[in-house]
């Protein structure tokens, strides 16, 4: 099977990996700041040039002495991605001095055997390509100058990466998958699910609240059937947030909801729904996607605990009492199985359309039992309805005489969903004024 050629960024931490994989993508697809170590994670993009397409995998700072256990973690991401490269970027910065970690990659880039391109980053004017004298003792070649933030250098060096790529074959046509986005406060399993989901540990997973920092997608198998799986950063309240690294990753964890077809909401089942929870549960809803909510850690609270859990799922999230819940562990896995058919269910439901003349009957009944209210001296009637949209469900209401208000928009909406199967997915009903007679076929 074809495939497209795998191209990764090695190097330490703070040399510009992130922003020249933002420069190769012309996006800003990675979360960049002057502080060390701000991605952490692998993190997988398609990518092209001159025609040619390519993954292009951004990792984590390498370093030779990792300090702590994350930093440690996170040489280990970037070492298995070289594992699995086609093509490696060695990034050094121009601008300093060799250190033991440029060292340090150099020797396991050469170890691993891997084709290479070594880039000198930072480098801003013509001048500055005369002093990288000191990068040769690396053992690597001559250096390409770039730099990353301003793009010289960086076409030379796009044609120099395509130039080394291997034939992988033609490239696979791109398949049309659902997108999974799993949310939720920081530290409450998140990335320990999509390890789980992955089968491997892809994702870095900590004690340290706000590990993740930049959204990491990732093709799993569930069941025989693949989806993009999407983890993002923590979502606090702005009060909480440290730094602009962190309100970035925020940022971008809310953008991935315009991404995302089910959002998975991972809950705390030790500290059950809070207000964080019920302010992305309103974003999801808002955003029209389809919702599983996901009480983690269920293997380790008491009946009490799961007692208070619930109740707390019940009251600050009856708004979207639609949503199935699972209660599972994603740490040893216990009850995950059922989370594949869960999402099946929602995306089937999502797509599903009522046909206009089924839908007409039903309104026409339904009002005719239980009219609209009388609003400020009018009562408002419904002469028409058609569903427009699937994905989520939209259905537009023709209305004459009055306004039908949001109690009796959440009663037509409930008697819908006694009347069909939509679990998971929200329903919009709009409205829209008609005032002449004139009621369509």
């Amino acid at each position: 099977m074809s495939r497209l050629p795998v191209v990764v960024v090695l190097g330490r931490p703070n040399v510009g990996k992130s922003t020249l994989v933002n420069r190769i993508l012309r996006r800003k697809a990675a979360v960049v700041d002057e502080q060390a170590g701000v991605t952490r994670d692998r993190r997988e993009f398609e990518a092209e040039w001159t025609g040619r397409d390519f993954l292009l995998i951004d990792t984590g700072g390498w370093e030779l002495n990792p300090g702590e256990e994350l930093t440690l973690n996170i040489r280990d991401q970037a070492e298995l991605a070289v594992g699995g490269a086609d093509l490696v970027v060695f990034v050094a910065d121009a601008r300093t001095e060799l250190t033991d970690d440029d060292q340090g990659v150099a020797r396991l880039l050469l170890r691993s055997g891997v084709p290479f391109v070594f880039v000198a980053n930072k480098v801003d004017s013509p001048k500055q390509l005369h002093d990288l004298d000191h990068l040769w003792t690396l053992g690597l070649g001559e250096p390409m100058g770039i730099s990353a933030l301003h793009g010289q250098g960086t076409g030379d060096f796009l044609d120099r990466v395509v130039e080394l790529l291997p034939d992988t074959g033609e490239a696979p046509e791109t398949e049309t998958i659902a997108s999974l986005g799993i949310f939720g406060r920081p530290n409450v399993g998140k990335s320990t699910l999509l390890n789980k989901m992955a089968g491997e540990t892809r994702v870095l997973v900590s004690d340290v609240p706000g590990t993740t920092r930049d959204p990491i997608n990732l093709v799993v198998d569930l069941d025989g059937e693949p989806f993009e799986v999407i983890d993002t950063a923590g979502i606090k309240r702005r009060a909480k947030m440290r730094d602009d690294v962190e309100f970035y990753a925020v940022l971008r964890a809310r953008e991935v909801l315009q991404q995302t077809d089910v959002a998975l909401l991972v809950v705390d089942s030790l500290e059950g729904a809070t207000h964080q929870e019920q302010r992305l549960a309103e974003e999801i809803a808002k955003e029209g996607v389809g919702l599983v909510i996901l009480l983690n850690k269920w293997d380790v609270v008491d009946e009490d605990t799961r007692a208070l859990t619930e109740d707390s799922v019940a009251d600050r999230l009856a708004f979207v009492s639609w949503a199935p819940v699972l209660r599972m562990s994603a740490k040893t896995g216990a009850r995950t199985h059922r989370l594949p058919k869960a999402i099946r269910l929602v995306l089937e439901n999502r797509r599903r359309r009522i046909p206009t003349p089924e839908l007409n009957r039903l309104i026409r009944r339904w009002q005719d039992a239980h009219p609209p209210p009388v609003r400020k001296g009018k009562r408002a009637r419904i002469i028409y309805a058609v569903q427009a949209e699937t994905e989520p469900p939209k259905i537009i209401l023709f209305v004459r005489g009055g306004d039908l208000g949001p109690d009796y928009l959440r009663f037509l909406e409930n008697r819908l969903r006694d009347e069909f199967d939509f679990t998971g997915t929200p329903i919009l009903l709009n409205t829209r004024r008609r005032h002449s007679r004139f009621v369509p076929e």
